[in-house]
């Protein structure tokens, strides 16, 4: 089902402590229901990986996990040896390491026969889009992340006729690091989980 969706907010949440610990954003879409990111799960729960999801009472549950020991050193899902969940469907992506501006480093993958294209604006802000085709004028969706610690917010503009999968994938990639969409960021994600595992050996 198509529908036009209003700008919506979510905020962020933290439960728990260390290894159990769960956080990411949550709250109710216009038309789409409530919604939870959580990001990353526990680590308990995904040995060996790092594995972030969303659910929502309308919207089908997606995740994206990252396996490797460079997740050791990893926050958050990284876009490198990762792979992207829709419900019952694992969507292949694809991108341009060596892309100079920041949409031609974006991720293109497709998922339900439709074509889909993530790109960075900033290290906040993010736009997905749903290209159009010949039934449908496709979606653009627009998220920036603001605030820090507790005061953390998820704000997404749709512009255009979104589906439930739209929302699901925009609010799941809140919860992923995508610094390598920028030439800058992956630079600086590359020496910072470099120096972060050479910390950890020394251990």
């Amino acid at each position: 089902m198509h529908s036009t969706t209003a700008p919506f907010t979510l905020e962020s949440w933290t439960e728990g402590r260390t290894h159990e610990r769960r956080a990411g954003f949550r709250g109710t879409v216009p038309v789409f229901g409530d919604i939870v990111l959580t990001a990353p799960l526990p680590r308990k729960t995904t040995p060996g990986s790092i594995v972030s999801e969303v659910r929502g009472s309308s919207i089908p549950t997606a995740t994206f996990e990252t396996r490797g020991i460079h997740t050791e050193a990893a926050d958050l899902p990284t876009l490198n040896r990762s792979t992207l969940r829709v419900g019952d469907a694992q969507v292949y992506l694809e991108r341009n390491r060596f892309g100079v501006t920041h949409r031609g480093r974006a991720l293109h993958f497709r998922y339900g026969g439709d074509h889909y294209r993530l790109w960075a604006v900033n290290r906040k802000q993010f736009v997905l889009i749903r290209e159009a085709d010949d039934e449908d004028p496709g979606v653009s969706l627009t998220a920036k992340q603001s605030g820090i610690g507790a005061s953390r917010r998820l704000a997404v503009r749709v512009t255009g006729r979104a589906v439930a999968a739209d929302i699901a994938l925009v609010t799941l990639f809140a919860g992923v690091d995508r610094a390598p969409l920028t030439r800058g960021g992956a630079v600086r994600s590359a020496l910072g989980r470099s120096t972060r595992l050479f910390a950890e050996s020394q251990y």
